[in-house]
């Protein structure tokens, strides 16, 4: 898929409802500052990228390897900026960004864990991973068997392994929660959405936010 037609796949009925519900919990889960700098790790064409910026002034960077995606975010960015930068090797200095956030960029990624930790070791103050969610329906309908689509390749992980993969780095207070109960974007998915509470361990997208320890 060409990285336009990705990204306009977040103009679809399915697409938008989907990206708009993930990043609403995402951003509330960040809560970020006034002024804060924000990383966006594995931003890819910059879709969320773009928003987090719209939400939060100058201070937000995305960083990707994929050339022709970090091209077509460049061409359409608003106030953020773009790198060019392997996540599993981050080129920032120790807790020299407050927060950092990843959507579904770790599902796609080896040496997870490693990318993980070097958010940790960047983050001054608080850090987001948005992942696929194992224990779901959009796992049954699109994960199983090696994916299909755009799922193709992608690791889906669980609520306690990626608490377990948090509480090995120095954070604390981590939280999971998740979002979109039911795949598709019908009148009842989105009323689900509505009424199910994001605590619930079963939505297809899970997020787990942590503060970085003194």
């Amino acid at each position: 898929m060409s990285p336009a037609d990705y990204d306009a796949w977040y103009n679809t009925t399915r697409g938008r409802w989907i990206g708009e519900t993930e990043f609403s919990l995402m951003h509330r889960l960040l809560a970020p500052r006034p002024g804060e700098t924000i990383l966006d790790v594995g931003c890819g064409t910059g879709w969320f990228t773009r928003h987090f910026a719209a939400s939060n002034g100058w201070n937000v960077t995305g960083l990707d390897t994929d050339v022709a995606r970090l091209a077509f975010a460049r061409a359409h960015c608003r106030n953020e900026r773009y790198l060019e930068a392997d996540a599993r090797a981050l080129p920032f200095a120790d807790a020299s960004i407050d927060c950092i956030v990843s959507v579904a960029a770790l599902c796609f990624i080896g040496d997870w864990r490693l990318a993980l930790s070097e958010m940790a070791r960047v983050a001054r103050r608080r850090i987001v991973v948005g992942l696929l969610n194992r224990q779901s329906l959009l796992w049954r309908e699109k994960g199983r068997d090696g994916g299909k689509g755009g799922y193709e390749g992608a690791r889906w992980h669980t609520a306690d392994e990626i608490c377990e993969a948090l509480s090995a780095l120095p954070l604390a207070n981590i939280q999971v929660r998740s979002a979109l109960f039911l795949p598709g974007a019908s009148p009842l998915s989105r009323a689900c959405e509505r009424c199910l509470p994001s605590r619930l361990p079963w939505g297809g997208f899970l997020v787990a936010a942590a503060d970085k320890q003194p």
